[in-house]
């Protein structure tokens, strides 16, 4: 099956090129010219992905993306964000945005980011939930969730793959560049700069256990401690 796309943007030039490009990739594409249709979508309809341009009328794509947590947290978020705004980048991943292309872009990368996200969030239905027992919480990454006896906290994708990627490395000093390149392919400031986001996330849906730390290594990266 096609995986459905979620597409914002009001810029009708470049809506219909990126459209018509991702449609020839192979992609069943819902494209929105504003933020009120986009809900309206969302709504109505299930998608894989969504891709939200940041300026938009009606509902703005940061308004947006908080809507669409609140139903679903799994779904991959691609902002779109103009060059200059770098506070955007910063502020749509605190909101749950898994990550960012900048405009201008190229459809090659854009795709890149779109294939890297579907392939990492299809799960086998007959395959077992990898459960993983973290301290005093219950992992599941499949499921994508957190969990103590008390509360479950729901993972976005990005968030789940830096956790188990620090559990398969545990009490070992990790360098940022070597998780940036693992988890988005490259290691760039401003990806540096969401990573922190990421990690800020997990500290506090992990606070509950102070046997469970992320520290910061001044200079190099971090290391993940499980003192459980």
């Amino acid at each position: 099956m096609k995986a459905q796309i979620l597409y914002v943007e009001d810029d009708v030039s470049l809506s219909f090129v990126t459209r018509d490009h991702l449609e020839l990739h192979g992609y069943s594409v819902t494209h929105c010219a504003d933020g009120k249709k986009a809900l309206e979508a969302i709504h109505n309809g299930r998608f894989d992905l969504c891709i939200l341009d940041v300026m938009l009328p009606e509902i703005d794509g940061f308004t947006l993306a908080q809507e669409i947590r609140k139903t679903d947290q799994h779904i991959p978020i691609l902002f779109l964000t103009a060059k200059s705004l770098k506070d955007d980048k910063i502020f749509g991943l605190k909101l749950g945005a898994d990550d960012y292309i900048t405009k201008p872009f190229s459809i090659e990368e854009l795709i890149l980011k779109i294939e890297i996200f579907l392939r990492r969030s299809r799960v086998t239905p007959t395959s077992p939930p990898a459960l993983t027992k973290l301290g005093n919480y219950q992992f599941d990454f499949d499921n994508l969730t957190l969990s103590t006896a008390d509360e479950t906290n729901r993972l976005t994708q990005r968030e789940a793959e830096l956790l188990r990627f620090f559990l398969s490395h545990k009490n070992q000093v990790l360098k940022r560049s070597a998780i940036l390149e693992q988890l988005w392919g490259e290691d760039d400031y401003f990806l540096g700069r969401s990573l922190d986001v990421f990690i800020s996330r997990l500290r506090k849906y992990l606070r509950h256990d102070p046997r469970l730390r992320i520290e910061n290594i001044h200079g190099v990266g971090f290391c993940f401690h499980d003192g459980a």
